[in-house]
């Protein structure tokens, strides 16, 4: 174990602390069920679990949305806890099932600039529900809308001492990072609660944690009807949603950052298995926490490790720590939240997209979509946003007309090289992505506009690896149409797998008319197998990647963008 993992994991446990009595008081339960499930959520996932900086503990979403679910479920406080164990132990199975599936693929589907703006818009949300607790006006529910008019709106009533605590604690936090080494937030929580005993802060209207009572339980077989668990298993979706969207949302986007590897399907049985541990303690719902990462990620976690040392530090610190913990103001706690996040809000990703001209807009509006319609809502849009985007630009493909460069074997996009030459009486294109059913019939109707009277027409199919029914009968019935006019139609680059699917469809003509490059379809045209050109056989193998300086459509030591 790292000496930077230890210093980690005690800073994480630092957090940890006060995220635990505020998301449990978000639920409407004791704060000691939030840290034993920060507990065993940390340990659970530190074995089973490969991301080194993902914090599994009680998050803030999962927290209103666990409190969504109990308030539809009517009963005393022995009820709502019996439901909520339950409730965690169904989104364990939940996650469980998943991984068994092989679901992690479908998280593919969320682009890296919908992370981006997820992290950040999480970032700020988290950030601007701990100002309650900074400014002592208490803003019950509502969006982040609401919270931001009510907490404007009275800023005469703001209370003047805590704002001093939670500013002073936030300033010390931030100034103190540059040691190196130092559980920074330990260190202001150890202030926070000598500054309460010594200023007497609660006397003059600082709201303090109060006594967390832990006391070991042991899990019991709950009595539900059946009814209660059908309409429980109902509220639990949303919960594993929000659940799996937050978590794979930060471990991702912190990998991402650093380089490394983490595999969908393990992380979706690693945060499985944390809740049925947090189950078995009688805890809260757990996940990846934005916060919990970020503070991991923050003080330089390298491995595991600093999951299990904020898990040991965690139980010892709320254990023995109990009398001193009592004491600590909630705008302290509120300060080590967003202190953990501040760095969150870098606009260098963002940037970096509106340098490139890519994704930016998707970037933002997943940031928007989290601040306006919340996480679980807010990365649906995002995602489907970043679909959307996907599906309008494969199907308004740009189409390169191909020209021959200084006479030899190399075809390339005569605009980005106006040294390249047209072939005389042949048209050569290239549509910039594969041929599918949101397309074809778009691609083959620009292509015949393309004609420009030449009677030979060389299509390059590079980017299409394969075609559904949709593009094989439009690419027939631009053959025959082709055919009808006295065009002679040659196809380039067809991989194997479409030359299969000729044959299945009894199209011996478009394999014969099939070439592996744009120069042998050219020399084929031209009724010419040399021509100042390299021929290849007719079985030559599919060409791969290596091929590409010398396939017709790269030059030799030269790029080209589509």
């Amino acid at each position: 174990m790292a000496r930077a993992d230890i210093v980690a994991g005690i800073s994480v446990a630092g957090l940890l602390l006060p995220e635990a009595v505020a998301y449990a008081s978000i639920a409407g339960l004791e704060p000691a069920r939030a840290i034993t499930a920060a507990v065993a959520g940390c340990l659970a996932y530190a074995a089973i679990g490969r991301s080194r900086f993902a914090i599994v503990s009680p998050t803030s979403s999962s927290a209103a949305i666990l409190a969504a679910a109990l308030a539809a479920m009517p009963g005393d406080a022995a009820t709502r806890a019996m439901l909520t164990t339950i409730a965690v132990a169904f989104a364990g199975i939940v996650f469980l099932a998943a991984a068994a599936l092989r679901l992690g693929a479908l998280t593919n589907f969320i682009a890296r600039p919908v992370l981006r703006g997820f992290a950040l818009g999480l970032a700020i949300t988290i950030i601007l529900r701990q100002l309650p607790a900074i400014t002592g006006i208490a803003v019950p529910g509502g969006n982040l809308l609401k919270l931001i008019t009510t907490l404007g709106g009275n800023i005469g009533a703001w209370h003047g001492a805590s704002v001093a605590a939670g500013a002073l604690a936030l300033a010390l936090l931030l100034g103190l990072r540059r040691f190196h080494g130092l559980p920074v937030a330990f260190v202001v929580l150890a202030l926070g609660i000598a500054a309460s005993v010594l200023l007497d802060l609660p006397a003059h209207g600082v709201k303090t944690v109060g006594d967390i009572a832990l006391a070991p339980r042991l899990p019991t077989v709950p009595n539900l009807s059946f009814g209660q668990a059908s309409r429980l298993a109902q509220l639990v979706v949303p919960l594993a949603l929000i659940l799996f969207a937050e978590s794979w949302g930060t471990m991702r986007a912190l990998a991402l950052r650093h380089g490394d590897m983490i595999d969908p399907d393990r992380e979706l049985a690693a945060i499985g298995g944390a809740n049925l541990a947090a189950a078995l303690v009688q805890g809260m719902p757990v996940g990846a926490g934005f916060s919990g990462g970020s503070a991991s990620e923050a003080a330089g976690a390298t491995s595991r490790w600093t999951s299990v040392v904020a898990g040991v530090a965690l139980a010892l610190l709320a254990w023995f720590g109990r009398p001193a913990i009592a004491h600590l103001p909630d705008a302290v706690l509120a300060a080590v939240v967003i202190a953990a996040l501040t760095h969150a809000l870098s606009p260098a990703p963002f940037v970096h997209l509106w340098k490139i001209g890519r994704d930016e807009i998707i970037a933002f509006a997943a940031a928007a979509a989290v601040l306006m319609f919340g996480v679980l809502d807010g990365m649906l849009i995002a995602i489907g946003l970043s679909l959307a985007a996907l599906i309008q630009r494969m199907a308004a493909p740009n189409i390169a007309n191909l020209g021959q460069l200084d006479g030899g074997h190399d075809f390339v996009d005569m605009r980005r090289h106006p040294d390249a030459r047209p072939v005389p009486g042949v048209t050569i294109l290239r549509p910039a992505q594969t041929l599918f059913f949101g397309n074809a019939e778009r691609v083959f109707g620009d292509v015949a506009k393309r004609l420009n009277g030449d009677h030979a027409l060389v299509l390059s199919l590079e980017e299409s690896s394969d075609l559904d029914s949709t593009a094989l009968d439009c690419l027939i019935e631009f053959d025959d149409r082709l055919t009808r006019d006295g065009i002679r139609l040659q196809l380039a680059r067809v991989h194997d797998h479409i030359r299969d699917l000729f044959l299945r469809a009894g199209q011996d003509r478009l394999v014969a008319r099939s070439s592996f490059s744009v120069a042998d379809a050219v020399a084929t045209i031209r009724g010419n197998g040399d021509a100042g050109f390299y021929p290849r056989a007719s079985t030559h193998p599919d060409p791969g990647p290596a091929a590409d300086a010398d396939d017709g459509r790269l030059p030799r030591g030269r790029a080209e963008a589509p």
